[in-house]
Order: structure tokens, then sequence, then C-alpha cells
């Protein structure tokens, strides 16, 4: 039995059988236009799913419509405060609405619903702990699970009033344990099953974000909880694209993209191994096909350590080897590569011989 009911946005299903689907943001205004497509277009080319942009004012209704039609991925209208906008938004073209019912009205809600029942767009139901209810946060004192979990059912149960079912829930903070508690709370909360959206808001920089985006949205996966995700960071949103969908590979929920094994390094290590590393995840981002590249550097670990590797580099005293895995058994097929020369080499044998990788 499928843990959530399915939800339709756009192209895109979130829930039910579908896997876990990889969100993101756009940093620009509408004011901006031409720089805010590039980025749109970058983050859809980078990986991104399902694409949220704000809309605070008319000017940006209106260029949300024109966004709208050079994407290939479900664009979302973020939301807040003037229903009017959200009204906008789906006649632009919004394939799904970011909300929080509660600082919208209870009559304004209602035509808001009414209009996306109508239209088959479906509702984001979004809480964070930083504007929660004046009276639940007097009643719990604090932004606790238990204050977060009954905000977040009180607002879902307002959309559903009014006659929507397609749903999908977020409720975020920047404490990841708070976060991890209010969703695992809320889940067993969720009778219809709403799909649920994970994240955890102001992370922060790419450094300290990466850490508690994976910390609270990986463990929510690996208990089953979650349908689609975002990686919120103070940077580039491209970054959050690649650093949730190698989450999703490490938890075993994708198969794609390349995978770097590399050694720790230690006092053995006679070459730049972790240079090497860096420079080879980064030039090989836009491979899709599952790949699992070992780059070692010492006489211990070496080809032992990376056998399940599909093809790899180890060196020592500024030589390298690239070996490879053939019908199960590791080989050696280039050796005493100098170690000015061992990006170019490997990187060149990766893409020839990209199609008879396994």
């Amino acid at each position: 039995m499928n843990r959530y009911r399915s939800v339709k946005v756009g192209n895109k299903i979130i829930g039910g059988n579908s896997p876990v689907s990889v969100q993101s943001m756009t940093n620009i205004p509408f004011t901006r236009y031409d720089e805010l497509e590039k980025q749109a277009l970058d983050l859809q080319n980078a990986g991104c799913e399902i694409l949220r942009a704000s809309v605070p004012d008319e000017l940006s209704a209106e260029g949300f419509k024109k966004l709208r039609q050079k994407l290939d991925i479900p664009l979302v209208a973020d939301i807040h405060f003037n229903y009017k906008l959200a009204l906008a938004a789906m006649d632009s073209g919004a394939d799904k609405i970011r909300i929080n019912p509660g600082n919208i009205g209870s009559e304004n809600i209602k035509t808001v619903v009414r209009k996306a029942v109508e239209n088959h767009i479906p509702i984001r139901v979004g809480i964070n702990s930083g504007s929660l209810e004046k009276e639940i946060l007097a009643k719990y004192g604090s932004p606790t699970a238990e204050a977060l979990a009954e905000s977040a059912l009180k607002n879902v149960k307002i959309v559903e009033e009014c006659g929507c079912e397609d749903i999908v829930v977020s409720i975020k903070s920047s404490n990841v344990k708070l976060m991890t508690e209010t969703y695992r709370l809320f889940d067993q909360m969720n009778e219809n099953r709403h799909p649920l959206h994970l994240g955890v808001t102001e992370a922060g920089t790419l450094k300290s974000g990466l850490i508690k985006n994976s910390v609270g949205i990986g463990s929510l996966l690996l208990d089953g909880i979650g349908s689609t995700i975002r990686y919120s960071l103070s940077a580039d949103p491209v970054e959050e694209i690649y650093a949730a969908n190698k989450l999703l590979r490490f938890l075993g929920l994708r198969n794609n993209g390349v995978e770097i094994v590399s050694c720790p390094t230690c006092g053995r290590t006679t070459v730049n191994t972790m240079e090497l590393a860096d420079k080879l995840e980064t030039a090989l981002r836009d491979i899709e096909k599952p790949l699992k590249i070992a780059v070692m550097g010492c006489v211990v670990n070496g080809i032992g350590e990376a056998a399940e590797a599909d093809v790899g580099v180890t060196g020592a005293d500024g030589k390298y080897i690239i070996f490879k895995k053939i019908n199960g058994e590791v080989k050696i097929i280039d050796r005493d590569i100098a170690e000015n020369d061992i990006f170019d080499k490997i990187i060149n044998y990766i893409r020839c011989n990209l199609l008879y990788f396994t």
C-alpha cells in the first residue's frame, strides 16, 4: 500500500508510486526577468523537477506566465497574504499554489481554493516555525513539534473543508531536531495521507546547510516519510539540486549520476587525491548514467578498497594508474600517468567509454 496519495503537479506526480522529486526556488525577482529566466533554465537543466517562484505583486504575476511558458517542468507560485495574487498566478498557468491559509483570511481562502479545484491546481500548505498563529504559540509557549503539527493540521483542514483533496504539506524549521520531530508527529496525524514536502528552512550557508538538510531530510526519507524535497541553501540554487540528487542516490532512492568514492588521505598519501576527487566531481556533474568512480591515494587502499567502482585511479609518488572492473574482475588499463596528466586522462577515458559502463 502506498504511504501517500498521488497529487498531480503539472506533468509531475508527487506521492503514490512516484519517486521522491527534487525541488528548488528561484531567488531573482521578476523585475530582473532575463536573469530570472536564465536561473530557472539553469535549474531545470541541472535536474530540478519542480520549481517555485515568489509572486509578491501584480508585476510578478504577469511575469509568471512568461516564465511558465519557457519551462518544461512545473512552476509553483509562492503566495503570502494577498489572495488576489494567488488568483492571478493561477490565471498565469501556475501548476501549484503554495500558501499558508492562516495568513490569507477565511473568506479569501475559500475563493482561492474554489478556483484551484475548478482548474485542477493542487495547493501546498506551508507552515514555518517562525510564523505560527498567535493562539497556537500562546498555547504551547514556543514553536514545539506539537504546535507546528497542530498548525499544519488546522490549515490542511481549512483547505479540505473548501473541497480540495490535492494537497501537499510542508512543515519547516531551521532547527533540524524540531523539523524531524514535527514531520514524524504530523505523519501520524495525516489521516488523508497528503504527500509531504521535506526541507530545513533557513538552513544557512553551503557548508552548514548541506549538513542540516542531509540530516533532517535524510533521516525522514530513511523512515519512508516524504514525497518531495528541497535543500534550502544560502548559495546558488543549482547547488540545491546537485545536493538533493546526491542524497537520493546515497539513500538508494535513485540510481543515476556520478558517485565519487575517495580515500580521506593520511600520512602515506603522496599524491593530491583531494584535489583530483573534487575536480572530477565538478567536471562530471552532467552525467546522468549511474557511475561509481574511485579516487584512491595510497598503497594500502589502492585498488583493493575500490574494487566495487566502475572505474578508478590510484597513485603514489606522482604516478597514477587507471583501473576498471571488467567482467567482475579489476584490470589495470593504463599506468605510469603523470600527476599533471591524470585529470585529463581519466575524464577523456570516462567520456569516450561512457556507453560501455554497466
